[in-house]
């Protein structure tokens, strides 16, 4: 349950508007840019890391294996995924949001029967917007929101959310390449949030601080459901191992702000969120070391 205070509003004092529809337009494409780059840097180097990161855990691996190995049966395998989707909202949120993104990472086990057991944990990004209500209030005839200075300015807006979940699945041991790929189907359960972050780099709006903000973030919440089916290959060298196919996210959840100040009314009650799209992994596998007895 979430509350929502709302302080009253600040007077503020006509001002002269400056700008121009060419300054709109400009301030609009830099807060797009800030907003995107701010949203992905970190991701960046997340996945530079594990990269690096799998490389060596291969090295590793290739100078302590056996010379010959059982490929009839499959591996116990841990894993650490760094995963990557494109998703075209549907329902409800298709009214919000136009296509997004998520990047993350997952921890999975897969068994010698091929069952897989994990968790993970992903970010939501994206920067389509289509409710047109959004900042309605706020706008001038010119397109833009009137900035403490004066100018006529557009704040960035992106989505910004993340989820989290465990997962469930098998490989499917049919057109497989060796023992531990073959088609993969995978269920998750888990939590779910996202909100309109309203980006304002030079804190040039003063309507858009602190309490008023939230009074415009759409910020919705609840459990989601997610089916993949795709197809799994783990590489018998150890060398390239990923995982790619479609996903389907059923997203059971409700708006949690009692009040929007662009619309005038409350944004509480249960929505039904659903995305469609493409889902890409990178496989780093830790595979069970197989010790060799000498017999005399």
């Amino acid at each position: 349950m979430f509350c929502l205070f709302i302080p009253s509003r600040e007077k503020i004092r006509p001002v002269q508007v400056i700008s121009t529809r060419m300054k709109v337009v400009h301030s609009a494409g830099m807060m797009q840019f800030y907003g995107i780059m701010n949203g992905i840097k970190h991701s960046f180097i997340v996945i530079l890391v594990l990269v690096c990161c799998s490389q060596q855990v291969t090295w590793a691996q290739e100078k302590g294996s056996p010379a010959k190995e059982d490929k009839a049966l499959p591996n116990k395998i841990w894993s650490l995924d760094v995963i990557g989707a494109m998703d075209f909202p549907q329902a409800d949120m298709a009214k919000r949001f136009g296509t997004s993104y998520r990047i993350g990472a997952a921890i999975k086990y897969k068994t010698q029967k091929n069952w897989i057991y994990g968790a993970k944990f992903e970010f939501i990004t994206g920067n389509k917007m289509r409710e047109d209500s959004l900042l309605s209030n706020l706008y001038t005839s010119q397109g833009g929101v009137i900035a403490q200075q004066g100018d006529v300015l557009q704040p960035g807006l992106f989505l910004r959310g993340y989820m989290a979940g465990l997962q469930v699945g098998k490989v499917f041991p049919v057109l497989n390449a060796n023992a531990n790929s073959g088609p993969m189907t995978l269920f998750s359960i888990g939590f779910m949030q996202y909100k309109i972050n309203i980006f304002d780099k030079d804190n040039s709006f003063p309507q858009l601080r602190d309490e008023y903000k939230k009074g415009y973030d759409r910020l919705t919440n609840g459990i989601f459901i997610e089916d993949f089916l795709g197809y799994q290959y783990l590489a018998t060298n150890k060398l390239i191992n990923f995982y790619a196919g479609f996903n389907f996210v059923w997203g059971f959840t409700e708006g949690r702000r009692n009040y929007l100040m662009d619309v005038g009314h409350s944004d509480a009650g249960m929505r039904n969120d659903i995305l469609i799209g493409f889902r890409m992994g990178w496989v780093v596998p830790i595979y069970k070391k197989v010790t060799e007895e000498t017999y005399y």
